[in-house]
């Protein structure tokens, strides 16, 4: 097994371990041209955007969103970007050094601070 093909098994296993929590729907990590590389939807549950493409535009842009840097230099980098939605709360986690991001989906009534301590707790190690 490869060091890149292990890196991938390794994220997968966290992004499974996310996936345990209740409220969480989608866990994966996604690469900067907005490919899921790892994760994927809790088992069962049915994607809200249906359309591949519409799922596929998403991904993207919220790849490029997180990797912006215009502000790191007077506000710091972007620990995570969260978006609160009727139906989902979305959270990005952008890992810099390697250009990938956790992008996870839960349900609107997560606390988004407690999300962003478990993820923290299950990356750190990886990092």
């Amino acid at each position: 097994m490869s060091n890149s093909d292990a890196f991938l098994q390794l994220y997968g296993e966290k992004c499974n371990e996310l996936l345990k929590e209740s409220e969480i729907r989608f866990a994966g990590i996604v690469d900067n041209a907005g490919q899921l590389i790892a994760g994927g939807f809790k088992e069962g549950l049915v994607p809200y955007e249906h359309d591949e493409t519409k799922l596929q535009s998403f991904l993207e842009f919220v790849s490029k969103a997180s990797i912006r840097k215009e502000f790191d230099e007077s506000l710091g980098p972007i620990n995570y970007l969260a978006a609160r939605r009727d139906k989902a709360v979305l959270v990005s986690f952008p890992f810099p050094i390697t250009k990938i991001l956790l992008l996870i989906s839960a349900e609107p009534t997560v606390n988004i601070e407690s999300l962003a301590k478990k993820v923290v707790e299950i990356f750190t190690d990886v990092n």
